[in-house]
């Protein structure tokens, strides 16, 4: 039986989404240009578009339904969607040419050169020896923090590998599986040179959401710690567009926190955010001698260090 076509709403809809208006921006963040405010229209456009074809696709999937009245709720469900969609572009224009106002509106293009960088992570607020496991709880997730011994090359740099697995403490399956990849350079900075992320359900890869790697597709690295951490530092972690946008300013370097593992002063703390997910910060907490002792979400969520072996 023949389906029903595209309603004209649905079409006009998504004909508006596309060439709208861009979202308006106040304060600093509007005055200068430059090649970050460039980018972040670029990629609000880029995302518009990526709306548009995700409603063509639910539109697609609404069609092969069997009754016309699944197809309608569900022709109304891909407005909703879509809608939503077109909202978030706007939000995370608006986050971006922040962070432009926030760091600079010239280009992201850190200068790094092999020679100065090695893959032996001593930095005392994120130290990497190899052997290492961290062991992090909240009330959902376990999660095993594996310094190996293994390293890998990336453009040019050599980078300690770090292994990062979290389990679902209801179902006690693996959901996330992450190889990290870190330097640190002569002056004591460490570098985030990319990530391959797996999204597990019963052990079959759901996908790889979050993946980057530092010289493809033009991705740039970032620091993860600063040598010498200063309060109001704000610094880019990770830059492979659209993927990995995260950044981080130092708020305190004096913070007192108490975890299963121990009670510690004089911590390094981070808002750690990102453009990709606007208004969600993570505040994390790093000890010297030990590193991340913990993590608090938007929500209040704890996930706290409870034990470090060997």
């Amino acid at each position: 039986m023949d389906r029903p076509r595209l309603e004209l709403s649905l079409i006009v809809l998504l004909l508006a989404g596309v060439g709208g208006a861009l979202p308006a921006v106040r304060g600093e963040a509007a005055k200068s240009t430059g090649p970050c405010t460039k980018i972040a229209d670029a990629e609000l456009k880029a995302c518009r578009f990526d709306t548009r074809d995700e409603l063509w696709l639910a539109a697609a999937r609404c069609e092969n339904l069997a009754t016309k009245d699944e197809v309608k709720a569900c022709r109304q469900q891909a407005k909703t969607d879509q809608k939503d969609a077109q909202q978030t572009c706007g939000e995370q224009r608006v986050a971006r040419l922040q962070v432009c106002a926030d760091i600079g509106v010239g280009a992201y293009r850190p200068v790094i050169d092999p020679m100065k960088f090695h893959s032996d992570v001593t930095n005392q607020f994120f130290p990497l020896p190899p052997g290492k496991t961290y062991v992090y709880e909240s009330s959902v997730e376990h999660v095993e923090v594996t310094v190996t011994s293994d390293t890998r090359t990336i453009i040019g740099v050599p980078c300690r590998v770090v292994r990062d697995v979290v389990t679902d403490k209801q179902s006690g399956q693996v959901i996330e599986d992450t190889l990290d990849f870190f330097s640190q350079d002569d002056a004591g900075n460490v570098w985030y040179m990319g990530e391959e992320s797996k999204q597990l359900d019963h052990g079959a890869l759901l996908g790889i959401e979050g993946s980057w790697l530092s010289g493809r597709d033009d991705a740039q690295p970032g620091i993860v710690m600063e040598a010498t951490p200063a309060v109001g530092d704000e610094y880019r972690q990770e830059f492979a567009l659209p993927d990995a946008e995260d950044l981080a300013k130092v708020v305190s370097l004096n913070a007192s926190e108490t975890v299963p593992f121990n009670s510690y002063t004089n911590l390094v703390e981070t808002d750690e955010f990102s453009p990709l997910e606007p208004g969600l910060i993570e505040h994390k907490f790093y000890a010297a001698g030990v590193g991340n002792i913990l993590v608090v979400d938007e929500n209040a969520v704890r996930l706290e260090l409870i034990s470090v072996t060997p």
